[in-house]
Parts: C-alpha cells; sequence; structure tokens
C-alpha cells in the first residue's frame, strides 16, 4: 500500500479533525505530499495538535470548504482528496440545519464542481455516515437496506454521498464513499458529544467523574481508527472502489452497557449512571445498530483488525498523556 502513495499529492479536507489527522499521519509515513485542509470552526473537532510531531512534513491551510474560490484552488494538480469534512453532530443540525446543508450539502457540491473544472483526474474518497439509514429494519445492516434519515444531519450526508457517486456516473471524475460507524482512537474530539458518546466517557473517565450511559440496552458497532485509515487508503487506491459506497463496521457487536463495564475494566476504575435518553435526543435516535462490512471486505480485502479492548486501551493512554490538548 505504501508505493500507492509515495509521492502522491494528497489533499484531506477536515484534514486537523479526528479521522483526517491520523489519515494524515499514515499518508506521512508513505512519503506523499499531504496538504490539510480545516477551518478550526471550534465546533468541528480540527486541532492542531493532531498533528504534533508531523507539522514540518505537511502542508496546512487554514480554509472553509464552503468558500468555493479556496476549494477551486486547493483541488488543483493533486492525485487524491480525502473529502473528510463535515459537521457531524445530530444535535446541532436540528437545531442550525441551514449551516449543516451548507457544510454537508452545498459545499459537498461546490468540491465536486472544483473537481470537474480544475481536476477531473482527482481520486475522491468520501466519509459518509450509517446515519442515513436511519433506524433499520434488519441487522446487520447492508448497503442494500433502505436510507431513512431520522435527523437534518442524515439527509445532508446522504445527499453529500450521492453527489459524489453522481460525478463518478456521468463524469467520470472517480469517487466512492465510506459509511463510517463509531469511529474511536486517538485524536477523537472528547470535550463534548458533537463527535461521538464514547469521546465524553473517556474524558470523564480520565477525570475521576461518573458517566452517563443512556438506556444501555442498544448495540453498537465500533470501528479503531487505523483501521478506518486502512480503508480510505484500500478505497483511493482500487478502482474496484468507483461508484461504490462501503459500510465500515468492527467486532464484536455490544450494548452501551457492555461497553461502559468494559471501558471501566480497561482503565483499571470509574463508574456510570444510567439514566433515560433525554427527549431530544430520543427523537432521533435510530435504536440498535451494527453493520455487515462483507461488501468491502469481498471488493477491497478490509476487514477491522484492531480488537475492541485494544483500541479502548490504546484510547485511553493517549488520553491520559494529552487530554489537555483536547479540552
Amino acid at each position: 500500500m505504501n508505493d500507492s502513495f509515495r509521492g502522491a499529492r494528497v489533499v484531506i479536507t477536515g484534514g486537523l479533525g479526528f479521522v483526517g489527522s491520523n489519515l494524515a499521519r499514515r499518508l506521512v509515513e508513505c512519503n506523499a505530499e499531504v496538504t490539510l485542509v480545516d477551518s478550526l470552526i471550534p465546533e468541528y473537532g480540527g486541532n492542531l495538535f493532531s498533528v504534533a510531531g508531523i507539522e514540518d512534513r505537511v502542508k496546512i491551510n487554514i480554509a472553509d470548504v464552503r468558500d468555493p474560490h479556496s476549494t477551486d484552488y486547493l483541488v488543483q494538480r493533486q492525485d487524491f482528496l480525502f473529502n473528510l469534512a463535515g459537521q457531524t453532530s445530530h444535535v446541532d443540525s436540528m437545531q442550525e440545519p441551514e449551516t449543516d446543508l451548507e457544510i454537508n450539502c452545498r459545499a459537498q457540491l461546490s468540491i465536486l464542481e472544483a473537481c470537474r473544472r480544475r481536476n477531473p483526474k482527482i481520486k475522491i474518497v468520501f466519509a459518509s455516515t450509517r446515519q442515513i439509514y436511519g433506524q433499520p429494519d434488519y441487522l446487520p445492516v447492508d448497503e442494500n437496506h433502505a436510507l431513512r434519515p431520522v435527523d437534518v444531519n442524515g439527509i445532508n450526508k446522504m445527499a453529500g454521498e450521492w453527489y459524489h457517486i453522481l460525478y463518478n456516473n456521468v463524469y467520470g471524475i472517480r469517487a466512492c464513499a465510506l459509511r463510517l460507524t463509531n469511529t474511536i482512537g486517538p485524536r477523537m474530539r472528547v470535550k463534548d458529544a458533537r463527535q461521538t458518546f464514547l469521546g465524553v466517557w473517556i474524558r470523564l473517565l480520565i477525570e475521576g467523574k461518573p458517566f452517563e450511559v443512556w438506556d444501555g440496552s442498544q448495540l453498537r458497532d465500533l470501528t479503531y481508527v487505523d483501521d478506518a485509515v486502512d480503508a480510505f487508503l484500500l478505497a483511493a487506491q482500487s478502482d474496484e472502489a468507483n461508484g461504490k459506497v462501503f459500510n465500515l463496521g468492527g467486532g464484536p457487536v455490544v450494548s452501551l452497557k457492555q461497553l461502559a463495564d468494559l471501558l471501566i475494566e480497561v482503565n483499571g476504575s470509574g463508574e456510570y449512571v444510567t439514566r433515560e435518553f433525554p427527549p431530544e435526543r430520543k427523537r432521533i435516535d435510530i435504536g440498535d445498530y451494527y453493520g455487515s462490512f462483507e461488501r468491502i471486505r469481498s471488493c477491497l480485502g478490509w476487514e477491522p483488525k484492531v480488537p475492541l479492548r485494544e483500541g479502548l486501551s490504546r484510547t485511553i493512554a493517549f488520553y491520559r498523556q494529552h487530554l489537555n490538548h483536547y479540552l
């Protein structure tokens, strides 16, 4: 895999965010020429500390994907675009739906138009989400499942995903999408629940405070960030992926209560309280979810490698050392 990216020119939107910064580190190891684009808007997760140690080996461009002039310039002469910029909070999307529309939908169309005009040979991998399925009809959820988003974020992410597939099919701009589930690991957002509930759990655990588990019976699958990075790189280098959407996933499937118990066990201490879902969350909750990743396994040979316990252990160790940089 390393040779595919040696000397390649790569741009990552949302490059100072959780997945983007971990992807950047791997690409630097592969000797790629990496440009990170991030708005550094506080609510959206970008953090300069996430590229500590590789700052001198990447270009950082502080820009907003909603600015078409920046996008026009940034996609030129690039071989790969990892399109990870997005607004991830489901609650925020309901409170500020037009902002979510601008970032997750309109800006995606603008990026694709820039590629069509300025660099139609680029390869794009888009970060989509399992949220677009809504409440599952069956488990595990595969890519043939109906798409019925339960919030504004899901609708806009669905549109953003399908713009990428459309531009692949109509204009020949090679693009594919990965539908991420709960991704965990170092550099994830932990100061609030805008990205994932697990980040808040880990922060409170390290601070020696009890965390809240809502309901506790819900089932989830989780992907460790290194495995997610593997999937992005495999999708980027494979023309088999073009025009396709893929679920990511992980094992084992756990209830939220089981996950909380495992987190405390790995940490060696901690406590939580179980409570009912807050009403504003319950209205947009999807219930149990875990996905089938058979399509990406059969097409690209991807499967998760990092066990859940090990992923939690690595994540806790990272934040024990660096928590103050993520508050």
